[in-house]
């Protein structure tokens, strides 16, 4: 058996409450003809003839004025799921969402951003989780709402993507360091005892690269997954770190920032959502608080 035609509702909806074949063309803009014929689909659908002639009117049999009481309320949610999401109330939003960040991003943007929320929508609440690597299964399953990170061959090319701001690599060491006295030139730089810092354990990144290319190379003495991890080395030791100047402003208070004496390119940290999100109108108020934050 074939399913039933679901816009037959609205014809029995419009019958039943116009009780007439003429009325109901009328209201949904048919001809008397083409309500007819519905009529009969109808009668054919639910077994039972609805609409019986009385006189010079029609009057619904007990089977329709059963469907009356059903009916009317199904085509109204059904009317309503498919018309535009009602605005956003944020003084009412009670929702959880999940962003997936490197450490950094929490300590320089995450109290302007848990103030804004907490300003606009105090029923909102954040959940932070670390980023060990650039996959993207987190935004496609759902689990993660939002995530920050700078787009790579391994960002999922379905992903929507704004901007936040550019950053650019510095060198890090603790105050009084010999190479924070004179110029820091290339060997100087090169020939420093280096922390490194790579989510895979790889040490090569940019920066080698462009030593590289000068025929010199850093003297890695440990690679950590992490920029704080970095910071905390440079801080204790005589090592030297590298790594993102906005992106850890907070990680390296109290140590010395010097200019790289290599050119190596900018980059740009983005957010990243999954375009499925993009409607959603408490996930599109959660994404200008985090770009009007970090720009």
């Amino acid at each position: 058996m074939s399913d039933p035609d679901l816009n037959l509702l609205l014809t029995l909806d419009a019958l039943l409450a116009e009780g007439s074949v003429a009325g109901a063309a009328r209201r949904l803009r048919l001809s008397p003809s083409a309500m007819s014929r519905s009529l009969a689909r109808l009668r054919e659908a639910t077994g039972d003839p609805l609409l019986v002639r009385a006189g010079r009117g029609l009057v619904a049999s007990p089977r329709a004025l059963e469907l009356r009481e059903r009916i009317g309320p199904l085509v109204k949610e059904a009317l309503a799921a498919l018309r535009p999401a009602d605005a956003l109330k944020l003084d009412r939003l009670e929702r959880e969402f999940t962003l997936r960040t490197r450490e950094g991003f929490v300590e320089n943007f995450g109290a302007a951003l848990l103030a804004r929320v907490a300003t606009e929508a105090p029923g909102v609440r954040l959940r932070f989780v670390p980023k060990p690597d650039r996959d993207s299964t987190s935004l496609r399953d759902g689990s993660v709402d939002l995530e920050t990170g700078v787009i790579g061959s391994t960002t999922g090319p379905e992903l929507r993507a704004h901007a936040l701001f550019r950053d650019r690599f510095v060198a890090v060491v603790r105050q009084g360091h010999v190479l924070a006295n004179g110029k820091l030139t290339t060997k100087r730089y090169a020939a420093g005892r280096h922390v490194a810092v790579s989510r895979r354990g790889t040490a090569a990144g940019p920066v080698d690269e462009a030593l590289s290319a000068l025929g010199l190379a850093r003297d890695i003495v440990v690679t950590v997954a992490g920029f704080s991890e970095a910071l905390a080395l440079a801080r204790g030791t005589d090592l030297i770190a590298t790594v993102p100047e906005r992106h850890t402003a907070h990680l390296r208070d109290g140590l010395q920032r010097l200019e790289l004496p290599v050119a190596v390119a900018p980059f740009t940290v983005s957010l990243l959502w999954h375009p499925r999100m993009d409607g959603d109108a408490g996930h599109r108020w959660l994404r200008s608080c985090v770009r009007e934050v970090c720009q």
